[in-house]
């Protein structure tokens, strides 16, 4: 047996000497030939490529089978044997698909496998795709379709994946990051902000039809959408220093001719620190239905806890309209010294609406009047702007849709009139708008599930914005090696006991 090894050795050994000789000659004849530049850049790739195939397949042959004899007797006392057949795992690696046969241990009356040395010690993930694949793969599947995603490493690596299995690989590389995301150390107090600031918002996903669910007739009913959707709840928590600011620098700053040039800043503009985002769906979990929003908000508040112990931050809420996560906000990050700002830009629509209430869209009558009452609204005049607009409905007699339009919009505006103190925000230097976290939505959301055509079940829309936030939150590297650690532990018990023994190299 080793006298065969040793020649399968040898034969791959003179192998990847010749692939490396047939290297240096293309590179040289190249040279000679004139060849050019990018047909010998890949010429050399796909040279490379054969070459580490040829290197890995020596590295595995020199592994050998695993054999480590008759018998192994394990820490706690019991003794597993060699079972009589050797098993097949196929291994896809980025140098293209290896089949290992391995020696297994285990009991030979229920035939169960309990140790199996070879993948022990080389630690081999439990699919058939490898680490590395698994990394390359999931790193191009979070900002480009599956099928996009093979078609990219098909050009690079020589050889297609089925975009099911890359589905798959999502789902389960995404069962690692939670348990990742609660592993992860609050970030040092001397890299943080002043003001502690958390946002949420709602986001739609497109989802497939449910099994055994009708498909969507030619004829919808009254309010019925062509594309389900289901509402991700989007959260995002980070630190800033202030930044004082006038209203009328925020009105310039809003009305500001983009051709102009951008007057130079006093001083640098305060970034967020260690932001860090996160979305769930409302989800089943033993039985019992799981709220998006109780998820996130958990989360924000786990968050703020950790990052403001001592409560010597202000914490600075900034959100939409939206009632449900005002009141998410009351439930999760209780207190009076909790600062509640409603997000300017819901703030500016609402004014250019009920300026098209009095004044033609696109005049600049429109723009003064939103100016002016933008202005007011910063200055803290916000009983002054509501007033106004009602005295002008009734002044020229507004009636029908553009009464009620103007209704909504000061119904809104008296309704979180307590969050739109911007005169004291802006003197304390609180943002006084959530860009972070309509960013947030863009890039977790939009931009990768929402494309033409795309629709998901639950488990696999999860995973993605699992995965998507891990990489907005620059934590990509560190998960795939947390993970890699989580698995080798679960799946390799005896670790330290195949090394300990001496290992039965190939000849």
């Amino acid at each position: 047996m080793k006298r065969m090894s040793g020649l399968a050795h040898s034969l791959n050994a003179e192998a990847l000497n010749q692939d490396v000789k047939k290297l240096h000659i293309y590179i040289r004849e190249a040279a000679s030939s004139g060849t050019a530049a990018h047909e010998v850049e890949l010429g050399i790739w796909n040279q490379i490529l054969a070459i580490g195939r040829q290197a890995f397949g020596t590295f595995l042959t020199l592994q050998g089978t695993g054999d480590l004899g008759a018998s192994i007797r394990l820490a706690d006392g019991r003794e597993i044997m060699k079972l009589e057949a050797p098993h097949s795992k196929p291994l896809r690696t980025i140098f293209g698909k290896f089949e290992l046969k391995r020696a297994v241990y285990g009991s030979r009356e229920t035939q169960k496998i309990e140790l199996v040395p070879l993948d022990t010690r080389l630690q081999l993930p439990a699919s058939e795709f490898s680490y590395v694949l698994q990394d390359w793969d999931q790193a191009l599947a979070v900002e480009n379709s599956y099928a996009q995603t093979d078609t990219v490493l098909h050009r690079i690596l020589g050889f297609h994946q089925p975009v099911d299995s890359l589905e798959r690989m999502s789902k389960d590389m995404s069962q690692e990051v939670e348990g990742y995301r609660e592993s992860q150390p609050i970030p040092p107090a001397r890299e943080e902000g002043k003001i502690l600031v958390v946002s949420a918002d709602g986001k739609g996903i497109p989802m497939r039809r449910a099994s055994g669910e009708a498909p969507i007739l030619g004829h919808r009913s009254k309010g019925q959408k062509k594309n389900k959707k289901r509402m991700a709840t989007v959260g995002t928590v980070y630190t800033i220093d202030p930044l004082i600011r006038t209203p009328s620098q925020v009105v310039e700053s809003l009305f500001r001719d983009p051709k102009q040039k951008k007057p130079q800043p006093d001083k640098e503009r305060p970034h967020p620190e260690h932001k860090q985002v996160w979305a769930s769906l409302t989800h089943e979990k033993d039985g019992q239905e799981v709220n998006s929003a109780d998820v996130v908000f958990g989360w924000l508040s786990g968050q703020a806890e950790g990052r403001n112990p001592k409560g010597n931050k202000v914490l600075v809420t900034i959100m939409d309209g939206q009632p449900s996560l005002w009141e998410m906000r009351k439930k999760y990050l209780p207190g009076q010294s909790v600062v509640e700002i409603l997000d300017l830009l819901h703030v500016t629509p609402r004014l250019w609406m009920a300026a098209h209430v009095f004044h033609a869209e696109g005049s600049g009558a429109a723009t003064e009047f939103v100016k002016e009452r933008l202005l007011r609204v910063l200055q803290g005049d916000v009983g002054y702007v509501i007033g106004g607009l009602r005295q002008m409905a009734t002044k020229v007699g507004l009636k029908g849709p553009k009464k009620k339009t103007l209704e909504r919009i000061c119904n809104y505006l008296e309704t979180n009139r307590a969050r739109l103190r911007y005169d004291e925000y802006l003197k304390a230097g609180y943002p006084i708008a959530s860009g972070v976290i309509e960013g947030t939505c863009r890039h977790l959301v939009k931009d990768r599930m929402e494309r033409a055509g795309m629709r998901w079940s639950l488990a696999g829309a999860q995973a993605m914005l699992d995965l998507r936030s891990t990489v907005l939150n620059g934590d990509w590297d560190a998960f795939t090696q947390y993970r890699i650690q989580e698995q080798t532990q679960r799946l390799y018990p005896y670790i330290r006991l195949v090394k300990k023994v001496e290992w039965p190299m190939a000849a």
